[in-house]
């Protein structure tokens, strides 16, 4: 149950995350806050860290407002450090270790870091470009990557001068994971995650809470479920590297009653061939979100695995988000819910115009979870606002989709990812739904490529199961037996793999860039 102190903080229209920490080491001390293999880190010490993280920060001349960079895989340090920097009011960048040596120079340079936390495989990563980066180097594993963590805090017991954080200031900035072009910071202001903290108690998030992140710390998948965690009191499992075996054990082994997990993980551990034979009775609620989640892959959750299942739909930019909480909802699997409380959701045509209800158009969402903007990118952050006639503020999502007569938002495919073929709109979801059919096939992702008849032609890139046995042409005429005459496939490839993103997400503009690479213009 909540301790009192939280459940009165938790009406208050805004409290610093940070904050509350001091209440849990206060009231709690000795409950376990962060668990990594074999070592446990309670709220006093975790408090205690971060007060020294903080003063340290403060010591080199930090200021509310600035930035510091966070690069490494996940650990207690890591996330100690997250914490302890937003105690002095600094806002972290954290960065994804798998982004190129170029990216993450550029995204260190963006974010005006002064300080960059690292570890010794990202080190050697950017070696290529250490020279352009001058962000002082402090090394999280105990590696020659850079000044000691421990060697860089102040000494055991210093605190840090007070600080009143404010809901405008930036919480944290995210990059966007570049796989449409040049990463784009996406400031989030405290008070967006502190809505996130507050709507945290309806899916049983509270001091008794076991959340185990098995998703890197630097997306925004993970921090959606980490921060509630944390500031109410719970404890959070950190694993450095996902594999499923291993992730069940955790499970069974903490008792874990929360999960925050991509499609692609959740398609894996059902998979196991001894799923079954884990205690994972503990399970109050998981979670999925940042890909597409097939209704099938749905109710097979549902059925074998306890405690609810509810996908998120939104953006890290924030705005309108949808919550389809589908043990509720057997018969919406198909869909991602409804606009959460507080959410706003419409659809938009090309010129800017609402559409019908019933009728597809490109998603955009209002709420008080926004981001402030993209960082030092006005002319990108004007791009991807829309109004209203009475001047409100939404942001687009690039997604197009459609509400149903009960108000469950289907989603139908990525707004840059729909193929216009001789005029007609063709959504890659779509195509992709029906390769998948096909027993041979594991995976799929249609892309757009250019035609010299059409403009541009759908194309499938086909990854096949273990021993599937069938031959390019006969899949393309497979599939086109079975879709409409402007739908049909100009070619099937197949690959041992898609590339993925670090949370699962199809790299789609990969995919495009070596077909076309290849010299290829269908006719």
């Amino acid at each position: 149950m909540l301790l009192r102190p939280v459940d009165e903080i938790l009406q208050r229209p805004f409290a610093a995350i940070a904050d509350l920490i001091h209440t849990h080491a206060d009231r709690r001390p000795g409950r376990a806050a962060l668990i990594q293999d074999a070592r446990a880190v309670d709220y006093a010490a975790l408090d205690a860290t971060m007060d020294r993280i903080a003063a340290a920060l403060q010591r080199d001349g930090l200021k509310p407002g600035d930035v510091v960079a966070i690069c490494a895989a996940a650990s207690i340090e890591y996330a100690a450090v997250f914490l302890g920097g937003l105690r002095a009011g600094v806002a972290p960048a954290p960065l994804a270790p798998s982004s190129t040596p170029e990216s993450l120079a550029h995204m260190i340079a963006d974010a005006g870091a002064k300080l960059l936390f690292l570890d010794a495989e990202v080190a050697r990563a950017l070696d290529p470009v250490s020279a352009s980066i001058t962000a002082k180097r402090i090394a999280l594993d105990g590696s020659n990557a850079g000044v000691h963590l421990n060697t860089w805090l102040t000494p055991v017991g210093a605190k840090p001068a007070p600080v009143d954080v404010q809901p405008h200031w930036p919480f944290d900035i995210i990059y966007s994971s570049g796989t449409t072009g040049t990463p784009k910071g996406i400031v989030q202001p405290h008070s967006m995650r502190w809505g996130h903290v507050q709507r945290s108690v309806h899916n049983g998030y509270d001091g008794e809470a076991v959340t185990l992140i098995a998703t890197p710390l630097y997306s925004n998948t993970t921090l959606v479920s980490f921060f509630p965690t944390i500031a109410l009191g719970g404890t959070a499992v950190l694993m450095a590297k996902f594999d499923a075996a291993g992730y069940l054990a955790l499970a069974e082994k903490h008792r874990v009653t929360h999960t925050m997990l991509v499609p692609l993980q959740y398609q894996r551990l059902m998979a196991l061939p001894d799923f079954a034979r884990y205690d994972l009775s503990a399970f109050r609620m998981k979670f999925c979100t940042s890909a597409p989640f097939s209704a099938a892959l749905k109710a097979d959750i549902l059925q074998r695995w306890p405690g609810g299942l509810v996908e998120v739909y939104g953006m890290t930019e924030g705005g309108g988000a949808c919550i389809l909480e589908a043990h509720d909802h057997p018969d919406k699997l198909h869909t991602v819910g409804r606009p959460a409380p507080g959410h706003e959701i419409r659809l938009i045509d090309d010129a800017g115009r609402e559409v019908p209800r019933g009728e597809p158009g490109e998603i955009v969402g209002h709420s008080a979870a926004m981001m402030t903007g993209y960082h030092n990118q006005p002319e990108q952050t004007r791009a991807v606002e829309w109004r209203d006639a009475s001047g409100k503020r939404f942001l687009r999502s690039g997604d197009i989709g459609r509400f149903d007569a009960d108000g469950f938002l289907v989603l139908i495919d990525r707004k840059k990812d729909m193929i216009i073929s001789g005029g007609f709109n063709i959504y890659p979801s779509d195509l992709e739904a029906v390769v998948r059919a096909h027993p041979a096939v594991a995976d799929v992702a249609v892309v757009g490529v250019p035609s010299n008849r059409w403009g541009e032609t759908p194309v499938a890139v086909v990854v096949l199961e273990p021993g599937g046995n069938i031959a390019p042409e006969e899949l393309r005429a497979w599939v086109n037996s079975r879709v409409g005459k402007t739908q049909r496939l100009a070619a099937v490839e197949f690959a041992e793999r898609l590339p993925r993103s670090p949370i699962g997400k199809v790299l789609k503009r990969e995919l495009r860039e070596a077909y076309q690479g290849k010299a290829r213009i269908l006719p």
